[in-house]
């Protein structure tokens, strides 16, 4: 199987965190569902690992996960298939926010759709330069249901209504200031590095239970609305508008919704 997220363990580490990274740039870094299921296992041996006291979540390319790998949206009921991926983006999200490590997003590209919610499940994100956000979800007619989970208890209510609305792009600097990110810096290496020397001075014991503490109404969240929203985002997924949004995207076109 290709190897389509890496894991370096701690021993071969120069700051001793567990690297997770995103290795498919050829789709963009799309969640997969191979990718999904190396990125679960790769989080479960760093939690497995004693000597892991924090993950740093990174990627190859210049992008940093451009969301749903939509070229497997096919083979049996649309909307079987469309409600079966919204639910293992949920349980990929609900597990970055439930592993007992922090988890630190490292990212020097662009990020949309479920990338955005990988983001928003980190503890702690720091974005580069290049690094670029958009919820663009409206535009091809659905909206970005399940990435609400992490993300709207991480952004301020005014950002989330203008940016959910509008897609429009935005910078590291904005994501900082919104709440989506918690550090905009020039230089990742090191950014992420000061972190991991900070949060490596916690004990297991001591961060798992700090974490835990700023997470519980998120999982109260995933607890109350994640089967909900699955299922209206599948809905959306199959309806006629998002089958035009998508075709005039691929197309390159204004859908019929603009004139």
């Amino acid at each position: 199987m290709d190897t389509l997220v890496s894991y370096t363990g701690p021993e071969h580490t120069e700051d001793g965190s567990a690297r997770l990274t995103l290795d498919s740039p050829h789709n963009r870094n799309a969640l997969s569902s191979r990718l999904v299921a190396q990125l679960h296992a790769g989080l479960r041996d760093a939690a497995a690992d004693p000597n892991v006291r924090v993950i740093v979540l990174g990627h190859t390319g210049n992008t940093f996960c451009a969301g749903a790998d939509l070229s497997e949206a096919s083979g049996g009921d649309p909307g079987d298939l469309a409600a079966d991926r919204a639910r293992e983006l949920a349980t990929l999200l609900r597990a970055i926010v439930e592993c007992p490590r922090p988890v630190i997003a490292a990212v020097d590209g662009h990020v949309r759709a479920g990338g955005m919610g990988l983001v928003g499940a980190c503890d702690i994100a720091v974005a580069g330069p290049a690094s670029t956000f958009a919820l663009t979800e409206a535009r091809i007619g659905v909206a970005p249901s399940i990435i609400s989970l992490t993300l709207l208890p991480k952004l301020s209510p005014r950002a989330a209504a203008r940016y959910y609305l509008t897609g429009e792009k935005f910078g590291a600097a904005e994501a900082a200031d919104i709440g989506l990110i918690t550090l905009a810096v020039e230089d990742i290496g090191a950014a992420v590095a000061d972190l991991v020397a900070d949060l490596r001075l916690g004990s297991p014991q001591g961060l798992a239970a700090s974490k835990a503490l700023t997470t519980a109404a998120v999982l109260a969240g995933f607890d109350r609305d994640a089967e909900r929203l699955s299922l209206a985002s599948a809905r959306m997924f199959v309806s006629d508008e998002a089958r035009e949004g998508m075709l005039a995207f691929l197309q390159k076109r204004p859908p019929s919704w603009a004139g």
